[in-house]
């Protein structure tokens, strides 16, 4: 009798346990498929704004508290069956006067990005292992300014929170690419419009490194919104940097030839 319950209960703590596994396999799952549904939303929500032309300040800011200010323009293109494509200029101050980045998004594989140094008179090459570096000195990495791709993440729903009053989803992205900086992010996105409101970056050891706070929203073409204020805060330096987008314009009629590598040196 005894060796009949004992081997019952094995049965039984068996049968539970693969259960129980499954339970977990089938919730992880329906957290990737609900992850990848609401990044899919996300992502058709921004689709077909053709072009835009912002000028922005990017304000730098150290651990003691002391700022600089760089003033430059942005130049986006949106790309069908691709990544979108990317021109920032800087026009002050001086010593960063006329620094041109092109960034090229793919969907999949690496970006392509290139950096003019007016100084050295040269184009530089953005090695896909150097993405992680910082750009022009900011709290921004150079694959920060990548456009969302949804095949450049892997999505899990986590949760739904409340964050600064709205109701959000909260989504782990972890990168498909080697080379990224970051294990993983965690994004809160408003249940309404699918805004990106907070982003939190971990690095390659799994510790928090960056958080990238969006305010200010405004929408155009009445259908599209963009923060007009971006904050990125490092926690491992105590170093932060804000962008404010002071004009921002679309369908401007930039075209492909606008975001060529052998226009880098004549961008004005």
């Amino acid at each position: 009798m005894i060796n009949s319950m004992n081997n019952f209960a094995k049965v039984f703590t068996k049968y539970s346990l693969i259960s129980v596994m499954a339970l977990a396999t089938s919730y992880s799952f329906a957290d990737e498929a609900k992850g990848l549904e609401i990044a899919t939303e996300r992502k058709a929500r921004d689709i077909g704004w053709g072009d835009s032309v912002a000028t922005m300040e990017m304000l730098l800011q150290n651990a003691q508290g002391e700022s600089s200010a760089r003033l430059m323009r942005l130049k986006s293109l949106e790309v069908a069956d691709d990544g979108d494509k990317g021109l920032t200029i800087f026009d002050e101050p001086r010593d960063v006067k006329g620094t041109a980045f092109l960034n090229h998004s793919h969907t999949v594989g690496a970006d392509d990005q290139w950096l003019y140094l007016p100084a050295l008179k040269r184009v530089k090459r953005i090695s896909s292992r150097n993405k992680s570096g910082p750009f022009m000195g900011s709290e921004f990495a150079y694959e920060d300014l990548s456009s969302f791709e949804l095949e450049k993440y892997k999505f899990r729903y986590l949760n739904d929170e409340e964050f600064e009053g709205q109701l959000t989803y909260l989504l782990e992205q972890i990168p498909t690419d080697k080379n990224s900086g970051y294990t993983k992010q965690l994004v809160w996105l408003d249940q309404v419009e699918y805004r990106p409101l907070k982003v939190e970056f971990y690095d390659r050891k799994g510790s928090l490194l960056k958080t990238l706070t969006f305010t200010d929203y405004k929408q155009y073409l009445n259908q599209y919104w963009r923060a007009h204020t971006m904050a990125m805060q490092n926690h491992q330096t105590g170093k932060n940097t804000i962008l404010t987008t002071q004009e921002l314009s679309f369908q401007t009629g930039l075209e492909e030839s606008d975001f060529q590598k052998n226009t880098l040196k004549r961008v004005r």
